[in-house]
């Protein structure tokens, strides 16, 4: 999506697209766990990065900006529960290093793309 080009869906959002590709590669980065993990830390790891990409989309097809706020905030939340998540996968070996190290690089990025976004709608509201 280009600068001042209008956002007709979610799937117009930069993080969106992002946050999406990110599930995919939690899903990807978890595959190979202990299939004891499978409902443990891996199902949680699952979920916290879909919530992510759910929350924005919910939020944007809520209509209204204080609500698209609230759910930008859960995603954020899901976020750096993600990001804690991994961390405790990766000492625990669970989840190797370099699948880690892009996770969490991801993980940040769309962070920043959140707070972003945030700052904008409120600005606009202001």
């Amino acid at each position: 999506m280009k600068i001042g080009q209008e956002i007709k869906s979610y799937r117009d959002l930069q993080v969106w697209d992002r946050a999406m590709k990110l599930a995919q590669m939690c899903y990807a980065g978890t595959a190979q766990s202990p299939k004891g993990e499978t409902y443990g830390l891996v199902s949680q790891i699952r979920r916290a990065a879909v919530s992510i990409l759910s929350n924005i989309a919910e939020g944007h097809s809520r209509r209204t900006r204080q609500a698209f706020l609230n759910h930008l905030s859960i995603s954020l939340c899901s976020q750096s529960e993600l990001e804690t998540q991994i961390e405790l996968s990766r000492r625990l070996g669970l989840v190797c290093e370099d699948s880690a190290r892009l996770i969490l690089r991801e993980a940040e990025e769309i962070g920043r793309m959140l707070h972003g976004l945030i700052r904008r709608l409120e600005q606009r509201g202001s």
